[in-house]
This record gives structure tokens, C-alpha cells and sequence, in this order.
């Protein structure tokens, strides 16, 4: 006879459930997709996302043909559900005598999976977060917020559904901000809730558009160290300008689908450059997305890997400068360059520093998976989905020979961003 849960458990089951949503923060303020689960297992979990179209207008008249009809070119990036996780642990029949400790197990098994899917997603932010904000002071007043507010507008990123995620240490210190500006030499006409809860609970809420989270963990973007000063030939025939595709032929003739997120470019050197560096270039713009206005800030990327035994550098986002003239590179232009031959490339994260995250929700998308654990195979199994669809697995199986119980927790999802430049970074003591 296959094992069965008391109701002891089945209410401790729950109750773990309830807290494991609770503690899915980041993942209420991002995307979230649902696969069929047949296909995905048919497809090796690898499902393509579409990116959003951006379209070209020109001027015409009434009774006159139009000179020239685009060709439209529609981007996608895939999205694995490649995070399998799992917290597993034993109980004897003695440990089982104090029903606390199954208790106090779940909550950790829990926390665990939950700061998993967290930290996933903090990671895809930080990790191809194009939009860099560096500041050379600590973080302690609203202008440091307003620049990721700025470079977002000024780039054309939806003003609504943004969210900064701050490390504990960035966040109290705006917090600090917050609780002495209404008494200062700055004095601000805050309402007492909003001075007081920073004071109290070194809460921060909205500012500039932002919903603010603090972080208790956040990855470390150590400071760049090139060996030597970095260029990059900007020139139209030095080719390192992209252009953006759907899909590709390989030579033997099969079609598939590119990944238009990443650009690898050649420089004159690249030792000492990692991923994860931020730069900018010199001569390069960032532009408007829709209007293709430059902005008069120069646009950021980031390092995503540096090929072994070369000049190369794999970078996002991709340097669409519309050099070519193709309809593609006028559609999704993202930068104006100015050609330089030995355009200086400088480095933005100068002194390592905690990594703060910013990004529209669109940007970050969360896919749930689902197991098919069988319940009649001798294991004792409950399943359930949170409110965002995350589905949390128990297992119980039964060891007769050394009167142990094994417990497993486990939860599968995917988490991909599907745009690098409505996400970013920002950067203190810079």
C-alpha cells in the first residue's frame, strides 16, 4: 500500500505553500508565461518569445503612391525552463516524535526554493542589463533614482510597471534620505507616513516611478581592470554594426531562429575584460526607440562573454546604427554613431560595488513548469500552484528496513530576459 499524508501534514503542507508565495517577490513584478508542458518536453524546454515590433512611418500624400513599402522584421529571443530545483531531506521515526521539526524543515526547504526563483531573476537582470546608471557617490537621494528614471524615458521604455531592487546597504541609505529630508536644510513637504515609515522601518516605496525592494543578498560587479586602454573601430567597413534578423540558413540549407540580444564585436585588445564589464563607446549615441531622436547620452552595453585566443567581444545590446540601411536596422536602430576608427571604449564600473537592478516588467519573464510525478508508484505525492502559477511538488517515500522518511520539495521553472535594453543596472561609488 503506497504511503499517505496524515493531516498533520496536509496543513503543514499548505502552510508552507501560502508562505513559499509570500516570499516569491521578484516574481510578482515580472512576466509571466505559461507553456504547455507536452510541448515544451517535445521541444527540449526551449520555447522563442517574441520581442516587440517597432515600425517605421514616412510622409505621404493623398492620390500619390507610396515610394517605398518595408519589409517587416519580427525579433524573438528563446526562453528556457532550464531551473530544476530541489531541497531533499530525511527524517528517522525518533526525529519524527517532534512534529516541530517536520515544521521548521518545510519553512527552511521553503525559503530555499523560493530565494532559488529570486535569484534567478535578479540574476538575468544584473547579468544582460544594458541600461547602466553609475554614480560616484553612496547612494542617499532621489536624484540617484531619477537617472534610471531619465535613461529609460529618454530610450523609450514604458513608464509604467518599473521596479528597482536595491541592495540592503543602497536601499537604507535612500531610506535615510527619505527620514531626514522633511526636517533638513532640504526640507520636503513629505507627509509624516512618508518620513516616518523610513525612519521607522527604513521603508522607501515609490520614487521616481520606481516600486522599490530592498535586497538582504545582491551580486557583486567587481571593477574592470582592462590591461590595456580598449578600442574599437567604428567605421561603416569595419562591419561592427548589426543587423537585425528573424532567422538564419546554415550552409546545410535548415532555417532557424537568431537570437538578436547579443553582437559579437571586434576591439584591438581584450585581456583583462570580463563579463559583466559595462561601457560605453565613444561616438555612439543612444537614440529614442520610436522617434530614432539621438538623446545626447551615450548608450551603455555590457560584456556577456569574451571569446579565448582573440580580439572578440560578445556584447548586448547590439550596436544598431543603421549603417547598412537595411529596413531591419532603421526599424530597431537603438544608437547613432559617429565613425571613429580607434573609438575609445571606457569602462563604467570602475570600483566593485553591489549591483542594484531596474526594469519594466515586460522585460523579465517567469516561466512556471510542471513535473509529471506519478501518485501511484508507491510514493506518497502532493502538488500545488501558487497564485503566479509556480508549481511546489512534495514526495514522501517510506523506508521500512531503516524506519526513515525522505522528504523531497521541488519546484521547475525558466526565467529569461527577453529585452536587455528595458532592464539595467545601477551602480554606487563610482
Amino acid at each position: 500500500m503506497a504511503n499517505s499524508f496524515s493531516k498533520e501534514e496536509r496543513v503543514a503542507f499548505e502552510n508552507l505553500l501560502e508562505g513559499f508565495h509570500d516570499a516569491l517577490v521578484l516574481s510578482r513584478n515580472v512576466s509571466i508565461y505559461n507553456t504547455d508542458q507536452t510541448m515544451m518536453a517535445r521541444t527540449n524546454d526551449i520555447i522563442w518569445r517574441p520581442q516587440p515590433y517597432i515600425a517605421q512611418s514616412i510622409s505621404s500624400t493623398p492620390g500619390v503612391a507610396i515610394p517605398g513599402y518595408q519589409d517587416m522584421t519580427q525579433l524573438a529571443v528563446p526562453a528556457t525552463i532550464g531551473f530544476s530545483r530541489t531541497v531533499p531531506w530525511t527524517m528517522t521515526a525518533l526525529d519524527l516524535r517532534d512534529a516541530l521539526q517536520e515544521g521548521r524543515l518545510g519553512e527552511a526547504a521553503k525559503q530555499k526554493l523560493a530565494s532559488d526563483i529570486n535569484l534567478a531573476i535578479m540574476n538575468a537582470a544584473a547579468n544582460l542589463g544594458s541600461l547602466v546608471v553609475d554614480v560616484g557617490a553612496p547612494a542617499g537621494t532621489y536624484d540617484d533614482v531619477a537617472l534610471c528614471d531619465s535613461i529609460m524615458n529618454e530610450q523609450g521604455v514604458a513608464n509604467y510597471d518599473r521596479y528597482l531592487a536595491l541592495s540592503s546597504r543602497d536601499y537604507n541609505g535612500l531610506a535615510g534620505n527619505i527620514a531626514t529630508g522633511a526636517t533638513g536644510t532640504a526640507a520636503r513637504s513629505f507627509n509624516g507616513n512618508k518620513s516616518n515609515s523610513a525612519f521607522e522601518r527604513s521603508f522607501v516605496g515609490m520614487v521616481a516611478g520606481f516600486e522599490t525592494f530592498k535586497f538582504d543578498y545582491a551580486n557583486r560587479l567587481t571593477g574592470a581592470a582592462p590591461a590595456a586602454p580598449v578600442t574599437i573601430d567604428t567605421q561603416a567597413a569595419a562591419n561592427n554594426y548589426y543587423v537585425p534578423q528573424a532567422t538564419s540558413t546554415a550552409i546545410s540549407g535548415e532555417t532557424q531562429n537568431v537570437d538578436n540580444r547579443f553582437q559579437t564585436i571586434t576591439v584591438n585588445a581584450t585581456a583583462g575584460v570580463v563579463a559583466g564589464d559595462a561601457f560605453t563607446i565613444d561616438g555612439v549615441e543612444a537614440v529614442h526607440h520610436i522617434t530614432k531622436q539621438g538623446t545626447g547620452q551615450p548608450k551603455t552595453f555590457r560584456v556577456v562573454s569574451v571569446p579565448a585566443g582573440g580580439t572578440d567581444l560578445v556584447i548586448t545590446p547590439p550596436i544598431i546604427s543603421a549603417q547598412g540601411g537595411s529596413d531591419a536596422e532603421l526599424q530597431y536602430q537603438n544608437v547613432i554613431v559617429t565613425p571613429n576608427a580607434a573609438a575609445a571604449i571606457t569602462f563604467l564600473n570602475v570600483n566593485t560595488a553591489a549591483v542594484n537592478v531596474f526594469w519594466q516588467r515586460d522585460a523579465l519573464e517567469l516561466l512556471p513548469g510542471r513535473y509529471a510525478v506519478p501518485s501511484d508508484a508507491g510514493t506518497a505525492v502532493m502538488r500545488a500552484t501558487t497564485d503566479n502559477n509556480i508549481e511546489v511538488v512534495m514526495q514522501k517515500f517510506y523506508d521500512i528496513d531503516s524506519m526513515t522518511i525522505k522528504y523531497r520539495l521541488d519546484t521547475l521553472f525558466g526565467v529569461v530576459n527577453k529585452q536587455p535594453e528595458m532592464s539595467g543596472i545601477l551602480l554606487f561609488n563610482q
